[in-house]
């Protein structure tokens, strides 16, 4: 089960997806699919198939963007959250071996893409909240357990 939360930056970024995919990308391609289909034989017919899949991968694109939408609770920045690990937070990590990662901790929505963002369902995520700089966190991997001291915690104050 994956948590609910997003960011203010990551769910306007999904209301824009979503507006660009029903008022653009759709009537696009229900265009070109009514042109492709006036052109007789619709089982030989590369664009009006090509088309008509992509108006399916729209319609279902859509369909997920709305309900998310309507599932996902933004957080904020508050100022109870400065100095501690929580949602929406840049951590910069470093382990024994002097190996420092930095990403931001957001909801599962927002990951894809991003090299830089960490789900809050990960291990690391879970393993870091409520840490503060100099704390030691205690990760479960695949490899082993594993130690990660906090070096720096920084929010975006997001724009709404």
């Amino acid at each position: 089960m994956k948590t609910l939360l997003i960011t203010r930056e990551g769910y306007n970024k999904l209301k824009k997806e979503l507006d660009f995919l029903w008022r653009e990308d759709r009537p696009e391609v229900t265009k070109n699919v009514t042109w492709a289909a006036s052109l007789g034989d619709r089982s030989e017919n590369a664009d009006y198939q090509y088309n008509k899949k992509r108006l399916r991968e729209i319609d279902r694109r859509v369909r997920y963007l709305t309900k998310c939408l309507e599932q996902l609770k933004i957080v904020d920045y508050s100022p109870q959250q400065a100095g501690k690990v929580f949602f929406g937070a840049w951590v910069e990590i470093e382990n024994d071996d002097g190996d420092t990662k930095r990403f931001r901790i957001v909801g599962y929505d927002e990951i894809f893409g991003r090299r830089d963002y960490i789900s809050i369902d990960s291990p690391m995520a879970r393993a870091l909240l409520k840490k503060e700089v100099g704390d030691t966190a205690t990760v479960e991997t695949p490899a082993g357990i594993a130690y990660w001291t906090v070096n720096e915690i920084e929010y975006v104050k997001d724009a709404e």
